[in-house]
């Protein structure tokens, strides 16, 4: 199927157009989700950040591998902290649980 352009319509910026798809097809808060893949450093700070990885995002929970059981411990009695850091600045896609997990 093929759609017609209004003769009226103007070009759009390709960011708007996807953000209004991902709005209407209701992936917009999943991908925002997923943006702490990449935001972890940030998020944590650079200590943390050494030590740990996000792995993964599974419905409203990421799972975060971590080097060693000290650090892990430590993580786990900071992880309302770390909620609250990755959550900062989120309309949608909120991080409800972390799940830490010993590195491989």
């Amino acid at each position: 199927m093929s759609r017609i352009r209004r003769a009226d319509a103007s070009p759009q910026p390709v960011g708007d157009l996807v953000a209004r798809f991902l709005d209407r097809s209701g992936l917009a808060g999943r991908v925002e989700a997923a943006s702490v893949l990449t935001d972890w450093p940030q998020r944590v700070g650079p200590q943390i950040a050494a030590v740990t990885a996000p792995t993964r995002l599974a419905d409203d929970t990421l799972f975060v591998s971590v080097a060693t059981s000290a650090w892990m411990m430590e993580l786990n009695l900071m992880k309302g902290e770390l909620i609250k850091r990755v959550n900062t600045g989120r309309k949608e896609g909120r991080i409800r649980h972390i799940v830490f997990v010993m590195a491989a």
